[in-house]
């Protein structure tokens, strides 16, 4: 018996038709599984996406948005700033969603792949500087070596190189990973355990100093007047009238008002804002800081100074990261030996021993020694001679050896006189071309001098004196422009050749702001910035050179 053609198309024709089938019946299955699997990984990472599947090709596409993000404000977003997410994204590519950010949608992206695991979370955009200065705020730790690389390699530095550590320093929290979706931007990565722990609200951000001031809410000279007036007499009307405390009057204890220590903010240009150190910075206002702004044109010195010197004072204090560059010009002047050890002679701020030799010595005593004894040999041999005189001419020869000797005297007291200023002027040349001293070694002095004259308290150094300086700068506009105004004459006089006379009896008007001015100085000269290679050079060119970073 043959075989018909319905026996081939039934046993042959329907087999090969179902496998013809099968692949796609395996396709649509693979895609609706897979789909379900993509679609349960965006639901668990609250990502709102778009998917589609292609049942014959075993295809899916997955539109996901992309996102700018900032870190939230300090203060006002205080819980959610210092809180991890509590849904984060396990998705490649979404580890920034570990923290709570300000986010702005950018654009979408569009995915296609063939399995869950190919699945990856466009990553975000943000700049540089906000992310270093936030993982730092929370309490990571830079790391040197991975700065170093980035700065050295670029794009080219390895995948997975630690540039921030946990707050023990052992576990990476900011790496570098991989190009995929860079776009040509730096990638990284960031990572934070709950047991690693945090910073909390009080503690200093990035770019904040917190500058103390006396503790006292009046200066050392202010309490020694007050306590002299009230024991010293006063004069009224050219009478002496003594203060003398009534009988009936109670004794009324001096109240100090406490003084608020300030936080100030440094930017770029300089100083942005000062705010009060409090454990509710809201009930106090911010500071005034007008007077101590830099615009565009640099015209506020004073500014700049203020700028420098807290930059100064900050770096000293273990500071890692700043804003503020120290101008290259303040960073020379500081360096400089400025001021001769003979002007401190002469304006009485150290005493002459103190100093190298560099004054011409006199022996006045001397020479008055030997003008009186040969005034008095000659005396005595006038006198011998008057002895054999008549009394007419005894008496004449008297009145004309009294009008001598008045005359002699009149010329001695002439000629010392020209040679005292002659001497005085010679002096002051050579003051001005003493040994110049280094502004460390001049603060030392003139610090010791403010002790002194009650405008520094005792017990403060170098460093809590500028403390104290920078304090009153930003409550004292007054004070703040005149110290401005003094270094920038210093840095002029300098700059044009040295200390001449003018300057002098410009630095002895004003001997204050000179002893002020020298102690900022100090400070900067101390601060100058590393060489390169170190961390906070790295920083800085790391983060001028990338503005912006993907995040993921």
């Amino acid at each position: 018996m043959g075989v018909s053609a319905p026996d081939i198309i039934t046993y042959i024709g329907v087999p090969l038709a179902v496998l013809g089938v099968l692949p796609i019946i395996y396709n649509t299955i693979a895609t609706l599984a897979t789909l379900a699997k993509v679609r349960r990984a965006l639901r668990h990472g609250r990502l709102a996406g778009i998917t589609r599947g292609d049942v014959v090709n075993h295809v899916i596409e997955v539109e996901l948005p992309r996102y700018t993000i900032a870190p939230l404000h300090r203060e006002e977003q205080s819980t959610e700033y210092w809180d991890l997410c509590k849904h984060p994204s396990h998705i490649p590519g979404g580890t920034w969603t570990i923290f709570n950010w300000k986010s702005h949608t950018i654009g979408l992206k569009t995915q296609r792949i063939d399995y869950a695991d190919q699945l990856r979370q466009p990553q975000a955009e943000i700049g540089f500087e906000e992310l270093i200065s936030f993982l730092l705020d929370l309490g990571a730790v830079p790391d040197p070596a991975g700065f170093r690389m980035l700065r050295g390699s670029g794009l080219w530095v390895p995948t997975g190189t630690r540039l921030l550590l946990s707050p023990d320093g052992h576990e990476p929290v900011l790496t570098v990973a991989p190009l995929d979706d860079s776009d040509g931007n730096l990638s990284l990565a960031v990572r934070w355990s709950s047991n690693w722990g945090m910073r909390d609200p009080a503690s200093l951000p990035p770019y904040w100093v917190l500058i103390k001031g006396s503790t006292s809410s009046g200066s050392v000279t202010s309490r020694k007047s007050t306590e002299k007036g009230t024991s010293e007499p006063q004069e009224k009307g050219g009478e002496t009238e003594e203060l003398v405390p009534s009988k009936t009057s109670k004794y009324t204890p001096v109240i100090e008002e406490p003084v608020i220590d300030i936080r100030c903010q440094v930017g770029i240009s300089g100083l942005i804002s000062a705010i009060a150190d409090d454990t509710e910075p809201s009930l106090f206002e911010a500071y005034n800081v007008n007077h101590l702004l830099v615009d565009d044109t640099l015209s506020n010195t004073a500014g700049i100074w203020f700028a420098s010197a807290i930059t100064a004072f900050g770096t000293t204090s273990q500071t890692i990261l700043w804003n503020y560059k120290i101008p290259t010009k303040v960073l020379s002047f500081s360096k400089k030996d400025t001021i001769p050890c003979g002007i401190l002679v002469l304006l009485d701020v150290i005493p002459e021993s103190s100093t190298p030799e560099w004054a011409t010595q006199y022996d006045d005593q001397e020479e008055a020694r030997e003008a009186q004894f040969r005034r008095m040999r000659e005396a005595t041999r006038q006198m011998q001679k008057e002895s054999s005189m008549t009394p007419e001419q005894r008496a004449k020869s008297v009145r004309e050896r009294q009008i001598k000797s008045h005359e002699d005297f009149v010329d001695t007291m002439n000629a010392n006189r020209r040679r005292d200023a002659q001497r005085a002027e010679t002096r002051m040349i050579e003051a001005l071309q003493s040994p110049k001293w280094d502004h460390g070694l001049v603060a030392e002095h003139m610090l010791a001098w403010l002790k002194k004259e009650g405008h520094v308290e005792e017990l403060h150094g170098l460093k809590r004196a500028v403390e104290v300086l920078l304090w009153r700068m930003v409550n004292d506009a007054k004070l703040a422009t005149e110290l401005g105004k003094m270094l920038d004459s210093w840095k002029a006089f300098v700059d044009n050749g040295g200390v001449r006379k003018a300057d002098y009896l410009a630095l002895k008007e004003n001997l204050l702001m000179f002893a002020y001015g020298s102690l900022l100085l100090a400070l900067i000269k101390d601060s100058v910035t590393a060489a390169n290679g170190s961390l906070a050079m790295d920083l800085q060119e790391c983060i001028r050179i990338w503005k912006r970073v993907r995040l993921g």
